[in-house]
């Protein structure tokens, strides 16, 4: 993307970070354990954070980082970067990138971007240089895969198409919200998935399914529009997402059902996991959305 679109659309994927877990949560057990509808956020954060009680106290900054403000540049993450977060792996380079520039070559940048991918941003800015062209993107990590191949592409349409529609607001909805109140979000999508309740602008507390089918899904169709989807393909797999919205059923809520139905007829918490996993790989070899999964 061009440079002065990244703030806005870094900012939207912030913003819509919380209603993606909401809609796609797929991580509910670790270690035989029914943890969060969408563990691995949680897990990753803590597994990765050597902070001393001290140093929180203190303020210092976790690696797994949700971030703190809306940005105007890709230059406040990148100096967030610098700041806050000491190397990792402090390899030195000799590129010179003002001579690079002089000599008409876009600079690698090699110690800004092995540094950048030692910091654990859900979005994550990325420059980087491809065939001699530089280029910069946000890279989405907030989702899991899963549970089908249809599903995963249901949750990309959607986010292209939201992520679109929202970037190009004349009155963005980032700038009638807090950055708190949207890392709030995130973090009720993680836990409670389906059943996650989210603040936005004009609205104020809503579920995540009136929030997705009232709200977000007509900016996906129209976002997906202005990328020139034809009608059939936006129809297919934001037809995944309203009926996903509409029912309740992602994959966190069939695995948790499911091993809570198998416990019911006598399972051991054991079994009942290693019963559910073949199930779901079996429903996932027929590409059906997770929503029409049977319900044991």
């Amino acid at each position: 993307m061009a440079p002065d679109d990244f703030a806005a659309n870094w900012n939207a994927a912030q913003l819509l970070a919380g209603p993606q877990l909401a809609l796609a949560a797929n991580s509910p057990f670790f270690f035989g354990k029914s943890l969060w509808a969408e563990t691995r956020i949680e897990l990753f954060t803590q597994s990765t954070d050597t902070r001393p009680q001290e140093l929180k106290v203190q303020g210092v900054r976790p690696r797994v980082w949700f971030g703190e403000r809306w940005i105007t540049s890709i230059f406040d993450l990148f100096e967030e970067n610098v700041l806050y977060f000491p190397s990792l792996l402090p390899e030195i380079s000799d590129e010179d990138p003002v001579a690079e520039l002089a000599a008409g070559r876009a600079p690698p940048l090699q110690e800004l971007r092995l540094h950048n991918g030692t910091v654990y941003r859900w979005n994550r800015p990325i420059y980087d240089v491809v065939d001699g062209t530089p280029h910069l993107r946000v890279e989405n990590r907030v989702l899991p895969a899963g549970p089908s191949v249809i599903d995963v592409m249901a949750n990309a349409a959607f986010y292209y198409g939201v992520l679109r529609a929202l970037s190009e607001d004349d009155r963005p909805v980032w700038t009638k919200m807090t950055f708190a109140a949207a890392h709030d979000n995130f973090l009720e999508g993680a836990r409670r998935g389906a059943e996650a309740r989210m603040y936005w602008p004009g609205v104020g507390e809503i579920t995540a399914d009136e929030l997705t089918l009232r709200h977000l899904l007509p900016m996906a169709h129209e976002g997906l529009q202005r990328w020139g989807v034809a009608t059939e393909v936006r129809e297919r797999y934001l037809g995944v997402i309203e009926a996903r919205a509409k029912s309740g059923i992602n994959g966190a809520a069939w695995q948790t059902h499911t091993v809570g139905a198998l416990e019911e007829r006598g399972l051991t918490r054991k079994a009942a996991l290693s019963e559910m996993l073949r199930m779901y790989c079996e429903h996932m070899h027929s590409n059906e959305p997770v929503h029409t999964w049977e319900l044991i």
